[in-house]
C-alpha cells in the first residue's frame, strides 16, 4: 500500500469512528428528549377496537393541558395490547390531525 492510500484509509477511519460516535450521542440526546416530554397517568379504560384510551392525568404544559380525565385517540392500536385499567404509565401526545393522540406510553417506574 503506497503512502497517500495508508492516509486516505487512516482518515477514512477516523472519520467513521467520529461521525459513528456523534450518532451515538445524538441517539442519547434525542432519547433524552423524549423522555423529558412524557407525562405520568393511570389508565381508566382501553378501548382497543375504538384505538383509545382514557387518561387521568397531571398538566401536559406542551399541549397547554390541565390536570383531568381525558379519552385520547393512539397512534396504533397494538400500543393498548398490555394495558388495564389502573395501570401506571408514562404517556407523549401530540395533536395530530385536530386530534390529540398519544404517540408513545409505557409502564411507569
Amino acid at each position: 500500500m503506497d503512502t497517500a492510500t495508508h492516509r486516505y484509509t487512516a482518515s477514512m477511519s477516523f472519520l467513521s469512528k467520529t461521525l459513528l460516535t456523534w450518532l451515538a450521542s445524538l441517539s442519547v440526546a434525542a432519547s433524552a428528549i423524549a423522555q423529558s416530554g412524557m407525562s405520568s397517568a393511570e389508565v381508566r379504560k382501553v378501548d382497543i377496537a375504538g384505538g383509545k384510551i382514557t387518561l387521568t392525568h397531571g398538566e401536559i404544559k406542551s399541549l397547554d393541558i390541565p390536570p383531568m380525565t381525558m379519552v385520547y385517540k393512539v397512534r396504533s392500536p397494538s400500543m393498548l395490547a398490555k394495558l388495564q385499567p389502573g395501570d401506571k404509565v408514562r404517556f407523549q401526545a401530540e395533536k395530530l390531525g385536530g386530534q390529540y393522540t398519544v404517540t408513545a406510553i409505557e409502564p411507569a417506574r
